[in-house]
């Protein structure tokens, strides 16, 4: 699947598969916002590009899952019944990525992400995340038949049906009484370290997953077991770090469900991770 050249992750060649996945998870309709510098008090910034489009965590998983498999993705995910989540749940689909919706009586999640010179961001969110729910009468049945599932928001329920996967992931920001409360063995918890919202010690875990990985973005990371790793440095200017962790998240599920080895899978996240960090907004061919 891969062709190392020179020892170099940036020279790795990659093949789609054609593995099953599904994300469980939220959607944030997202204004992404370029400007001169970042917010401080009393200072007015200027936006020099703007961009609207559905994101978080849910959606950028699984549209780099989307990229990286010959398969359609099925996208568990809770949206209001307003405006923004039809336009959510019309350009997630445009994107070929299959949505089982659990409409929702509230406002869809909003917010803005703030992108400085520098690549750096700043992320104000408006309202409630919206979960799917395992009493939400969606198609779960379908989780049987997956290779690889990720979650990004749900209750411990749907952890459990989940668990049929070969391979099951998700994030720290799940909330670590949902995961401790479904009681299964996760193959990864993937989350920020520099991130206080997903921030936890192993001591607050019941079961502890087979890999934990905590990012440090241009730092690299920690991984348990294994330690320290490097990241890769950008071919081109950094240009905004959002959704490089999601992506990052998303090829670590990708690597383990294809079978590589716990490395290359670690390897093809620093990648991934690294080449979003190269575009504007959630999606690269958005970047216009």
């Amino acid at each position: 699947m891969f062709i190392e050249n020179n020892n170099k992750v940036e020279d790795y060649k990659f093949k789609k598969g054609n593995l099953n996945f599904a994300v469980v998870g939220h959607v944030e309709w997202m204004n992404f916002l370029m400007v001169d510098q970042l917010p401080k008090p009393g200072i007015i910034s200027h936006s020099k590009k703007s961009l609207e489009y559905p994101a978080g965590g849910g959606s950028v998983i699984a549209k780099t899952l989307s990229e990286l498999t010959e398969s359609q993705i099925h996208f568990f995910t809770a949206l209001g019944n307003d405006d923004y989540g039809n336009k959510c749940f019309k350009i997630l689909s445009n994107m070929g990525i299959k949505l089982h919706v659990a409409w929702r009586d509230k406002p869809t999640r909003r917010g803005f992400s703030i992108i400085d010179s520098q690549g750096e961001r700043a992320i104000t969110v408006i309202g409630e995340r919206l979960a799917p729910k395992h009493k939400d009468n969606l198609e779960w049945d379908i989780l049987k038949n997956m290779d690889g599932i990720f979650i990004t928001a749900s209750d411990s329920e749907i952890f459990k049906m989940a668990r049929s996967a070969s391979i099951l992931c998700t994030t720290p920001r799940v909330g670590l009484n949902t995961i401790n409360k479904s009681n299964v063995l996760l193959d990864g918890l993937i989350g920020s370290n520099l991130d206080p919202g997903e921030a936890f010690s192993f001591s607050e875990l019941s079961i502890k997953p087979k890999y934990t990985i905590k990012t440090e973005g241009e730092n690299g990371g920690i991984i348990f077991p294994g330690g320290r790793y490097k990241a890769i440095k950008n071919k081109k200017p950094k240009v905004d770090s959002y959704g490089c962790g999601d992506s990052f998240a998303a090829a670590i599920l990708y690597g383990m469900a294809s079978k590589l080895n716990i490395d290359k899978s670690l390897n093809l996240a620093k990648m991934i991770g690294r080449n979003v960090s190269e575009f504007f907004g959630p999606y690269a061919e958005n970047d216009a």
